[in-house]
């Protein structure tokens, strides 16, 4: 018989969460997943004037908070479920927590994750699941992969542990609000506000559950990628609905479609509860000033919450928990993640140059154009015969986001004709990426 925690209960007849559930768990899992630290963030703490605390769910075993779901979802399983055998569908990171579950609890798993999936997150599934998993890499996203091993399910009568949208796997993620607010306590703090990162939803409902009970004064903030915000086209349907395009940088947390169960704890709580969507490019300027201040490696999804504080208002003193949801993050990324950082910022900038075909063209360019502590960063030039003009794609690194203007009002003056590329653009897309 096949199972899909998804498919056993509709929305509409979904049994609400309450913090004794995730205590529940809570006390399941303790013997397996200890608790993550509470670390307090000076540099946050100075930039916001609140007491920024971080909650470390990257240094979980994978990684991840994602094991706390999909180790209490697949605990609960009968005899019967186990031995049908597992199949999840995942990003990377339940992925993970369902590998390590399959490895320590004897039970044989298929793992479906999306072609896009960073080669480090593949290593560490094979690596938490061992013999007990097969990897099975295929879909352009999160949602084709998941439909992919719903088939599989179907078609052998396996048992889908799914990563968000399912009653077991969301009390399993509320077990990190039953450890912030102990954490805090322990420390004399109450919390003001929590920033919990979005994908799917999961995570966001768990925390929102236990808080309902156990802090009804404090506040959520959910962080989804801008490229990604299916929670936000969700609130303003009234339902969830598909986003017909995602970015998948931030690929934790590149979902197309909100949870369904999720989405109705989250309606439920729609008053208490401020939903942001943020830019990828800002999510990379807190992925590398975590590391560089912090020494903290966070995955894009992992570095939400912090990216969001920028977009906050936060009272003077108050109490805020910003969750780093995850730490698999490919070091083969970190090109990628300072040009996103850099263009988000207005430091780095791209334009078509058109030399005219003559001795001098680009002495001018480098002495009346570029300002003191402008860098060429990108210089590619197709010079052609029998044209008076040369194309030349040039990216510039500023000393600063205000020298921008400077420049482009010398470039106007110039006698060479400069074309500046907006991202967005096909041209941009085309040239640049």
């Amino acid at each position: 018989m096949t199972t899909s925690q998804t498919a056993a209960s509709s929305p509409a007849h979904f049994e609400p969460i309450r913090a004794a559930d995730i205590q529940l768990a809570q006390s399941r899992i303790s013997s397996v997943i200890a608790p993550t630290p509470l670390q307090y963030c000076p540099r946050l703490s100075q930039e916001t004037g609140a007491e920024v605390f971080l909650k470390r769910e990257d240094l979980q075993d994978v990684r991840s908070y994602k094991i706390r779901g999909a180790y209490y979802s697949i605990a609960k399983l009968s005899q019967e479920e186990r031995e049908a055998g597992i199949v999840a569908a995942s990003a990377g990171n339940h992925a993970q927590g369902v590998a390590y579950a399959c490895r320590t609890m004897g039970i044989k798993g298929r793992i479906f994750v999306p072609t896009k999936t960073p080669k480090q997150k593949r290593n560490r599934i094979k690596v938490h699941g061992g013999d007990a998993i097969e990897l099975v890499v295929t879909g352009a996203n999160f949602d084709e992969a998941a439909a992919a091993a719903r088939a599989e399910a179907e078609k052998h009568g396996s048992t889908v542990v799914e990563p968000f949208d399912a009653r077991d796997t969301i009390i399993g993620q509320g077990t990190v609000a039953a450890e912030i607010l102990s954490q805090l306590s322990a420390r004399g703090h109450s919390l003001d506000t929590v920033v919990v990162p979005v994908g799917g939803g999961g995570l966001l409902s768990g925390i929102t559950s236990y808080f309902a009970d156990m802090a009804p004064h404090a506040s959520l903030v959910g962080a989804e990628p801008r490229g990604a915000a299916s929670l936000d086209a969700a609130l303003e349907a009234g339902q969830p609905v598909t986003l017909e395009d995602v970015d998948p940088f931030v690929d934790g947390a590149a979902v197309k479609r909100i949870g369904a169960h999720p989405y109705q704890v989250i309606a439920a709580n729609r008053e208490r509860i401020q939903n942001l969507k943020v830019s990828e490019g800002t999510v990379c300027t807190a992925q590398l000033s975590l590391y560089q201040d912090e020494g903290i490696i966070a995955e894009p999804a992992g570095a939400l919450s912090v990216a969001a504080l920028g977009q906050m208002d936060i009272a003077p003193g108050s109490v805020v928990v910003c969750i780093i949801s995850g730490g698999n993050n490919d070091v083969l990324r970190y090109a990628e993640i300072m040009e996103r950082s850099l263009v988000d910022r207005g430091l780095k900038h791209y334009f078509l140059v058109n030399f005219l075909q003559e001795p001098g063209q680009l002495r001018h360019f480098l002495m009346e154009i570029l300002g003191p502590d402008d860098d060429i960063t990108l210089f590619e030039y197709l010079k052609r015969n029998n044209r008076e003009t040369g194309a030349a794609l040039v990216g510039l690194e500023l000393g600063a986001a205000t020298d921008l203007g400077p420049l482009l009002e010398r470039m106007e003056e110039s006698s060479i004709d400069c074309q500046r590329l907006l991202p967005g653009t096909a041209e941009y897309d085309y040239l640049v990426k």
